[in-house]
């Protein structure tokens, strides 16, 4: 399998995100995650009326990953109007499995504004290491 470049996984995001469910806020929102084997999983938010168990298209992209067996990651894009950067819960959410995940943050036209590393976005993040100090 090719390598998978920052552009391309921009527009497996781009992609994802049409399929966004947002009645309520219209702020679409795509992610395509890069696993450790080259693998990409995308994801797109999905609102809900509760409003709290809308789901973003970070930990949807992740979960999809997860379920099917992967749980190493390399990277993973993010597209939304004004490029906005992912919530806490989703830096929570994947700090669990890639504290040093790369994150590139891009508009919905695809001009990338900022690329990361989950760890700059979340320092000092909780994760399974702090659940076996003693």
């Amino acid at each position: 399998m090719s390598a998978i470049d920052d552009r391309q996984l921009v527009e497996a995001a781009l992609e994802g995100s049409k399929n966004a469910y947002i009645p309520y806020s219209d702020y679409r929102v795509g992610a395509a995650l890069l696993t450790a084997s080259g693998r990409v999983f995308t994801g797109c938010n999905v609102e809900n009326a509760g409003y709290s168990p809308t789901i973003c298209a970070e930990r949807t992209a992740m979960v999809k990953a997860i379920s099917e067996g992967h749980l190493q990651f390399a990277a993973i894009a993010v597209v939304s109007r004004g490029a906005g950067s992912p919530c806490g819960v989703c830096r929570q959410f994947m700090f669990e499995f890639a504290p040093g995940l790369k994150i590139i943050l891009a508009d919905l036209d695809g001009q990338v504004s900022l690329t990361t590393t989950l760890a700059e976005l979340l320092p000092h993040g909780f994760g399974p290491a702090n659940l076996d100090a003693g």
